[in-house]
Parts: structure tokens; C-alpha cells; sequence
């Protein structure tokens, strides 16, 4: 009998470079890198390691400066002599048809920027025929401008110069079309198409939408990977898929819940990231509809971060992108269960950082004054959940009763209406 060979998958190996600039300083880049890393693990690949440069701005042609792409060039080959090959190397940035050409040709690797890497992450968590045309969509508008570096080696296809002496082969001559205007035509055709597509899905949903009966919309909105799904599956008792990666919720899922004597719909959304093009953003507007027709917004913050308020930037940004800024809404601080902070010793007379405010006296700063639109949960060990659904509850009676005045309630709840 045949003995079968079982051989290990190796992971995919990746380089990633930053730059640190005027407006990004060591402790941004670095952070940026951290997430770069984040999303090359989401996608499967393991970061080996990093560069980072001091520049006044990119360069043009290569991104990074001459030295330090010779530097990126000679790690690659000397791990490739130790059989440690090299799989990818991923920037940061998003780069343009030039540069990706110009390195390409220098480190002869894969070569993917922050942009393409999203992408790809989005395209292995698409579901929904919903989520793989959008996706497809932002793939083609990403590719469109960088077909250039594609077909280098097929300048022509076929036409060329008429009957004088010209180039071309024989029953070809004429006004012939470069492979590149083909390639154009034909992403262009598949990008209406796909618009189409796109458009037939938003008519269902819209109708979808409007049976949905007298009911208050809530929309869970935040950061990639700040457990709003884990709040989805604590509130409607479903079982919505949550990973701690980047990326894991893509398809906007809707529930029925019911907190007492009140049902309203939960609606769980992509999450948001810094550094996202716009483009990227429109091709994911119809998932973004829920938020967009939602009475209330959960804004899910994931405290344990170290940066967690430009992050809270990030996505009221991404908000008033949508028109969906003036909306009510309420800070859920979740991951209280992973906040650490560093005590200062007595003697320390250095300034107090972030990292040395311990969560109670967090809670005295900015966060107090939101009162009850700002709560401090952990989904994941069920912690404040209780005071979570009070509040919450609180909130949707008072929209439900100004948008639908009748009683609508599945039962009568007198100790509410008494107080």
C-alpha cells in the first residue's frame, strides 16, 4: 500500500516597511506597524521583520529611499541563502503603479500595500453574494489604475502600422488595440456590471428593510476587532461568527431582540480602520445602509487599546462620511476585563502618560460627562451587562415611543410607566 507523505503548510513569510515623517512620528509608525501585522496574520502570513525610515515624505519612484531598499534587498537574499524564503513584502502605505513597478523589480517578491492587503482579507471573509460583488468592485476600482505593471511584456496585441513596412504580423495590421486599453475595456464592462448587480441586492434589501414592521433599528458601529459581534451574540442569543482578527464580521447581520417587553432590531456592521481609501468605502455603502437607516447607534470602543481614542476619531469620521453623524448615540467602552495600565513609582516626577491612569480615574475624564450615553462592559465575561440592558432598554422605549406613539409593547410593564 501507497505510504501518503504528510507535509506541513508552511505560512507565507512577509517584510513590512513603514516611514516616519513630519506628520507620523516613531510611536504612530510603530503602532501603524502593529496593525500592518495584525492584518498580515488575519490574512495568513507571518511578519518576519520590520523597516522604518525617517523621510520628509515617500519617495516618489520607490517609496522608500535608494539605501534603504538596497538594505530590504540584501535581508531577502541573505534569508533566502538560510532557505528562510521570503514570501511578500507589505507597505504601509498605498503605492502607486510606479512604485509597485519599481520595487517589484528590485526585490523580485510579491509586493502588496495596505490597501490590497484589506482587500484580500475582505474577499476570504465575503459571504453573501452581497459582500463578494462589493468586494470584487473595490478590488477592480484598486486594480484599474495599476494595470500598467500587469502586461509589461505584451506592449501590443496585434495591430500595428498599415502596409508600409510597418510592424505587425501578417492579417493583424491596422489600427490595433494595446493590451492594456483591451484590459481597460473589459474592467470597465465588468465594473458596470458589477454596479448593477449591486443595485438589484440594494432594491431587495430596501424592500427587506420596509417589512420589517414597526420596530426600532440599532446598529452597532466601531473599530475592526472591538467585539462587536460579541455583544450581537450576547444581546440576540445568535450565533454570529466573532474571531479575534481583523475583519471578521463582513456581512451586515440583523436580529430580533426582545429586553423586556420591548423588541427591536440589532444590526452588526463592518467595522472601520484607519488608512481605509474611499473608494473602498462607497463600494461597501450598501452594507453600510443599516447604520445609515438605524434610530440608534451603538459606538463599540475597545478600551484595552492603547490608542483607542483615535480610533473613536476614526469611526466618527468614517460616520459623518455617511451623513450619519447627527444620529443618537452611545459609547459602549467594552474590554474593561483587558485594560492595564503601569503604576508610577512615588519618586517619579516625570509627567503622567497614558499608560499610568488607572481605569477609575479614566472613567472621571471626558467619559464623564457623556453619563448615560457612555457605559464600560466586557461582553466577553458578561460584566455590566446587566446595567448595559437597563440603559439600552431605556433609550429604545424613549425612540419607540416617539416614532410609533401607539402602544406597541408586547406586554404592559407598570412599574416603567409608574416611575
Amino acid at each position: 500500500m501507497k505510504e501518503f507523505v504528510i507535509s506541513e503548510v508552511k505560512a507565507e513569510t512577509a517584510v513590512l516597511v513603514g516611514l516616519v515623517t513630519k506628520t507620523q512620528d516613531e510611536a504612530k509608525t510603530k503602532e501603524y506597524l502593529d496593525e500592518l501585522e495584525f492584518l498580515a496574520d488575519t490574512a495568513g502570513a507571518v511578519t518576519v521583520k520590520r523597516f522604518t525610515q525617517k523621510v520628509v515624505a515617500p519617495n516618489q519612484t520607490t517609496y522608500v529611499g535608494k539605501g534603504k531598499l538596497e538594505e530590504i534587498k540584501q535581508y531577502i537574499k541573505d534569508e533566502e541563502e538560510e532557505d528562510r524564503e521570503i514570501g511578500m513584502v507589505i507597505f504601509d502605505d498605498e503605492l502607486s503603479a510606479k512604485q509597485i513597478r519599481n520595487i517589484e523589480q528590485e526585490l523580485q517578491v510579491k509586493i502588496l500595500d495596505r490597501t490590497s492587503l484589506i482587500l484580500d482579507i475582505f474577499a476570504m471573509r465575503a459571504q453573501t453574494a452581497a459582500a463578494k460583488t462589493q468586494v470584487e468592485l473595490a478590488q477592480y476600482r484598486y486594480m484599474l489604475p495599476r494595470l500598467q505593471r500587469l502586461w509589461t511584456h505584451l506592449e501590443r496585441q496585434g495591430g500595428g502600422s498599415g502596409s508600409g513596412g510597418g510592424k505587425g504580423s501578417v492579417g493583424l495590421r491596422g489600427p490595433g488595440e494595446t493590451q492594456l486599453e483591451m484590459d481597460r475595456r473589459i474592467i470597465l464592462g465588468r465594473m458596470s456590471l458589477l454596479k448593477e448587480r449591486l443595485a438589484e441586492i440594494d432594491k431587495q434589501k430596501t424592500t427587506q428593510r420596509k417589512n420589517r414592521g414597526r420596530l426600532i433599528r440599532v446598529a452597532l458601529v466601531g473599530y475592526t476587532n472591538v467585539g462587536k459581534s460579541t455583544i450581537m451574540n450576547l444581546l440576540s442569543k445568535s450565533e454570529v461568527f466573532a474571531e479575534n482578527k481583523l475583519f471578521a464580521t463582513l456581512d451586515t447581520t440583523v436580529r430580533k431582540v426582545v429586553v423586556e417587553n420591548l423588541p427591536f432590531l440589532l444590526a452588526d456592521t463592518v467595522g472601520f480602520i484607519r488608512k481605509l481609501p474611499t473608494d473602498l468605502v462607497d463600494s461597501f455603502k450598501s452594507t453600510l445602509d443599516e447604520t445609515r437607516e438605524a434610530d440608534l447607534l451603538l459606538h463599540v470602543v475597545d478600551i484595552s487599546h492603547p490608542d483607542f481614542e483615535e480610533q473613536i476619531q476614526v469611526v466618527e469620521n468614517t460616520l459623518k462620511e455617511l451623513g450619519c453623524a447627527d444620529k443618537p448615540s452611545m459609547i459602549i467602552f467594552n474590554k474593561i476585563d483587558n485594560y492595564s495600565w503601569v503604576e508610577k513609582e512615588e519618586d517619579d516626577l516625570t509627567p503622567m502618560q497614558k499608560e499610568n491612569i488607572p481605569l477609575e480615574d479614566l472613567k472621571k475624564t471626558w467619559m464623564a460627562k457623556l453619563n448615560d450615553d457612555c457605559l464600560f462592559i466586557s461582553a466577553k465575561n458578561k460584566e455590566n451587562i446587566d446595567e448595559f440592558r437597563e440603559v439600552l432598554y431605556k433609550k429604545v422605549r424613549e425612540l419607540h415611543v416617539q416614532k410609533y406613539p401607539y402602544n406597541d409593547f408586547l406586554y404592559q410593564n407598570y412599574d416603567t410607566e409608574e416611575a
